[in-house]
């Protein structure tokens, strides 16, 4: 994946997908289209506060200064990278920064980064004065597709993902496919892995398509994220708080949330990005769903060899197991004590609200563990 930032912005497409009260601008001059946002709400705004990290504050705000003079002037707000930041202890001493610069009811929140600076941002400015507005600059493939759209904000709880949070809308989001040139594969493929969860769950032609992704290949990544976006929100639409068909969203992640935790857990161990625990996770889920929705055994296959055949082995214990069950009961989607999973049917299908028993989900990691012996 090449690192040449001035490719960023050479021509000039735009798609638009509306949401609940925002819309999401997919453009190649995404300056332009917030400078039409900023001009728009030009009396609704009394200043600008930009949440950056270390890394898209060197490598994506330069280039979005540039062109946007309102940016010129607002105060920059800098975290540390990496989910270790996503807490609540790192909120107050932001919401304390804003309340430091002056910042009120009608001030603007600029979010430019990874899933991280727009799950945190969003929570923060929800939650200050009791709400200002924010718009999303997402800067990775994993917040392009995921992270920044659909309106879920919040930060981890003792390790446990996204245990503090709210629904809350952005006033927009501005996605360029361009920014992934500030990263390395192991941050496309974190994203790559949502990119995944989207086909598996909602579309088999799809799933064709990314089984044959080219990373190479910048212009299949605008295809794949508009594609991407367009499924995530036709499902938040439909369901924009969880409390039915969105759960669809969460294949993989019942197992892969706890994997990430406990990778977090293990300072001795390497930390896992999100993505890549979700590719551990969506294994484990596909043979659950082999075993208990019928998922038919020649596409558990499928998804096993090219899932283990993209993405570097994660070395699970078995006997880690009964730590990540007990993980996993911390889940949201669980009710009445049984632990909950969205499963795959067949590839486009998915069905929500299915219970695996404990030996069920030990049975799946073991799978996952065997799989990666006679894979790797």
């Amino acid at each position: 994946m090449s690192f040449l930032l001035y490719l960023l912005f050479p021509f000039c497409f735009m798609t638009e997908i509306r949401s609940n009260n925002y819309s999401v601008f997919i453009s190649d001059d995404i300056p332009k289209e917030i400078n039409r946002f900023l001009k728009s709400n030009k009396a609704r705004y009394s200043n600008v506060f930009i949440f950056v990290d270390e890394n898209s504050l060197k490598c994506c705000y330069p280039l979005l200064v540039e062109k946007i003079n309102i940016f010129k002037e607002a105060e920059i707000i800098e975290i540390e990278s990496g989910e270790e930041s996503k807490t609540i202890e790192i909120c107050i001493q932001v919401w304390g920064a804003l309340s430091d610069y002056g910042a009120d009811r009608k001030s603007l929140f600029v979010n430019i980064g990874g899933g991280v600076i727009t799950d945190m941002g969003g929570f923060i400015a929800s939650t200050f004065k009791r709400g200002i507005d924010f718009i999303n600059i997402p800067t990775t493939l994993l917040s392009q597709v995921d992270a920044s759209v659909g309106g879920k904000v919040g930060v981890d709880l003792n390790n446990l993902k996204n245990e503090i949070g709210v629904f809350n809308n952005p006033a927009a989001v501005f996605v360029n496919s361009n920014f992934l040139n500030t990263l390395d594969k192991r941050q496309i493929l974190s994203g790559f892995a949502e990119i995944i969860k989207h086909a598996l769950i909602a579309d088999v032609n799809y799933w064709v398509k990314v089984m044959n992704a080219d990373f190479a290949d910048l212009n299949l990544f605008d295809d794949l994220i508009k594609t991407s976006i367009h499924i995530k929100n036709t499902i938040v639409l439909e369901d924009p708080k969880e409390q039915n068909t969105r759960k669809v969203l969460n294949f993989g992640h019942t197992i892969g949330h706890a994997i990430e935790t406990f990778s977090l857990e293990n300072k001795s161990k390497k930390h896992l990005l999100h993505g890549e625990a979700i590719a551990v996770g969506m294994v484990c889920e596909a043979y659950l769903s082999n075993k208990i929705c019928k998922l038919p055994a020649s596409e558990l296959d499928q998804i096993t060899r090219f899932i283990i055949g993209t993405y570097n082995a994660v070395n699970i214990d078995a006997m880690d197991a009964h730590r990540l069950i007990e993980l996993m009961r911390h889940d949201k989607k669980n009710e009445k004590g049984e632990i909950n999973f969205s499963l795959l049917s067949s590839i486009g299908k998915c069905e929500i609200n299915k219970s695996a028993k404990a030996d069920q989900i030990i049975d799946s990691l073991k799978y996952y563990i065997e799989q990666v012996k006679l894979m790797k």
